[in-house]
């Protein structure tokens, strides 16, 4: 029997983990925009597809409107500073890449990416 390996990842938390290793170096390309988060990204996701060889994949984003928790409590993520214009420039690419590896992507209106990744995981 063919064993079957699930990865469901938090797109945000990789794209902010990518912007940040380069914060001190980052990569700016030919036209000046900054390409860490792209190509950080990227660099994961290749590595995660070579060395762990997945049989099933998709990724989740937060989506920017409120969610259940905002609900529960008015102040959720108040203070939390705005996203760096860099990750937002990033996004579409990031988006278009994971298309273009035919990757699923998971978002439910209200939720956050790990509530979506604790379902789907609870699930399969």
């Amino acid at each position: 029997m063919d064993s079957k390996k699930l990865f469901l990842l938090d797109g945000h938390a990789l794209v902010y983990r990518a912007h940040y290793a380069f914060i001190n170096r980052p990569l700016i390309n030919s036209k000046g925009m900054n390409t860490s988060a792209v190509t950080g990204f990227v660099r994961m996701l290749w590595d995660l597809l070579r060395t762990q060889k997945p049989t099933h994949i998709a990724v989740s984003f937060d989506l920017s409107g409120p969610t259940f928790r905002h609900e529960m409590y008015e102040p959720y993520k108040a203070n939390r500073e705005a996203q760096p214009e860099d990750i937002t420039t990033a996004m579409p690419y990031i988006q278009s890449i994971i298309e273009a590896f035919h990757i699923p992507v998971v978002t439910v209106e209200g939720f956050e990416a790990d509530d979506v990744i604790g379902t789907l995981a609870k699930q399969a």
